[in-house]
């Protein structure tokens, strides 16, 4: 390389000075601009700009990359594993419980019981569920003991260590059998139905004597479990000043601080809550699970603890999505129009009531359907089952009665020859109709919402596609 004169070395290093130091010159941030003052405010039913734009979400990178942090990804330092002794019985007394085996493993640092929870009860309404079994075990997935270790394969091999002597109750799995029972029920003194609703509207009895015809059907649906890819997971960790922290799945948060408040018996200002990022909810993520578990053994052990689910936990100690048993009687015009409809509902509330009684309320009002129907009569009821806990998922008990009403309408419809579409239309609710609870209903769309997934499907009646 052709070595540069000295003169053309000199020149360059000045004018590299001269930049440098313009540079150290220039002011640290940009000038301040001031803001419009004129607020704008969209025109009515225009203020959704973002509708048919593509949108960029902020955390999609980061999924995209897999980079993603949940609470399974945290680690704190010292932090210990936590995991939760299962009962595998449905109904039974918990004569006692010998954690003795499992404190003496190495690695292990704390075990805790239910007699260690202060106030050992919760719930978003009832407050019926316990954070440990302790006396009564009333599902399979019921904890009765935890473990804080070092590692999650010493929790697991120490948790298997824990003796538990039960006396076994026969269990209650038929929410009819349930119905029956008198008070008290399997939360003594409490009843087995610990929910009822009922809906009147008109005189059913007339509409069914007007009636062309009268059809009755009985419907069904099953229990199921959310399924979210991330499982129930948090971490607990307690500062030198009695300060508890937590790291949770939980969707709601602050009910969730009110509900382990309760539990530890530690004022909600000493409690602080960090949500998250979520993988899947779907509403089985709305109540406290392992978070007063991982509180006590953290603070119990004098480290931060994390517990995270297994898959099999996932369905046996979370909650569910209601089953219902639902009987409809429908009385119709020879024409087809709705005169008189009687439902009967039975919620399967499982061990504990959770949501229940905010789906019993939804189920049983919404149970009509998007119908106009004059003469309605309603009741629903929700019982306790020695299975697996149900609480708040997608709808709280609008789709299972969706498929009840529907599948009648079908049935319906194929009786009189009428095509489905138009039983519907005829029936449907309108702009002014009244709700089963005669709320006076706005922007009803019902029939231009049908007409328009018809017109799309390519509906041309009768079950065909044109």
């Amino acid at each position: 390389m052709e070595k540069k004169p000295a003169a053309v070395v000199e020149r360059e290093a000045r004018v590299e000075t001269r930049d440098v130091v313009e540079m150290l010159r220039a002011p640290a941030a940009a000038p301040l601009v001031p803001l419009p003052l004129e607020v704008l405010v969209p025109e009515a039913r225009q203020q959704t700009p973002a509708v048919r734009q593509r949108a960029t979400r902020p955390d999609c990178r980061l999924h995209g990359l897999g980079q993603t942090k949940y609470i399974d990804d945290m680690y704190l330092p010292g932090m210990l594993y936590a995991k939760i002794k299962r009962a595998g019985i449905a109904s039974a007394r918990i004569l006692s419980v010998d954690t003795k085996e499992a404190e003496a493993m190495p690695g292990v640092v704390a075990v805790i019981t239910g007699r260690d929870v202060p106030v050992n009860s919760f719930g978003p309404s009832l407050k019926d569920q316990p954070v440990l079994a302790d006396e009564r075990v009333f599902h399979a997935g019921d904890g009765v003991a935890a473990v804080a270790a070092v590692t999650e394969q010493i929790a697991a091999e120490a948790i298997e260590k824990i003796k538990v002597e039960y006396e076994p109750i026969r269990p209650v799995l038929d929410p009819f059998e349930s119905l029956k029972l008198e008070t008290p029920g399997l939360h003594a003194p409490n009843p087995n139905i610990y929910g009822h609703k009922v809906i009147k509207k008109g005189d059913v009895a007339k509409g069914f004597a007007e009636s062309y015809r009268i059809f009755e059907g009985s419907y069904r649906t099953q229990m199921v479990e959310h399924v979210p890819l991330e499982p129930h997971a948090s971490i607990a960790t307690w500062d030198p000043n009695g300060r508890l922290t937590i790291y949770s799945t939980l969707g709601r948060i602050t009910l969730g601080r009110a509900d382990i408040s309760r539990t530890l018996g530690v004022p909600m200002s000493r409690i602080r809550i960090i949500a998250t990022i979520v993988g899947g909810n779907f509403g089985g993520k709305n109540e406290i699970t392992t978070e007063p578990v991982v509180a006590l053994l953290a603070k119990k052990s004098g480290r931060p603890v994390k517990c995270t689910f297994t898959r099999p936990e996932e369905f046996a100690s979370s909650t569910t999505r209601h089953p219902l048993v639902m009987d409809y009687k429908t009385g119709v015009s020879r024409e087809g129009r709705i005169l008189a409809r009687q439902i009967r509902l039975v919620l399967d509330g499982g061990a504990y009531c959770s949501w229940s009684e905010t789906t019993l309320g939804k189920a049983c009002i919404l149970s009509a359907g998007p119908y106009q129907i004059d003469n309605l009569y309603a009741e629903a009821f929700v019982v306790y089952t020695n299975k697996t806990m149900t609480g708040a998922m997608r709808g709280f008990g609008a789709p299972q009665v969706c498929f009840a009403y529907e599948s009648q309408m079908d049935d319906i419809a194929t009786a009189l020859n009428i095509d489905p579409l138009e039983i519907r239309m005829l029936n449907a609710l309108k702009e002014g109709s009244l709700s089963p609870t005669s709320q006076k209903l706005h922007s009803v769309v019902v029939r231009e919402t049908l007409l328009q997934a018809a017109q799309r499907f390519g509906w041309n009646g009768n079950g065909a596609r044109s």
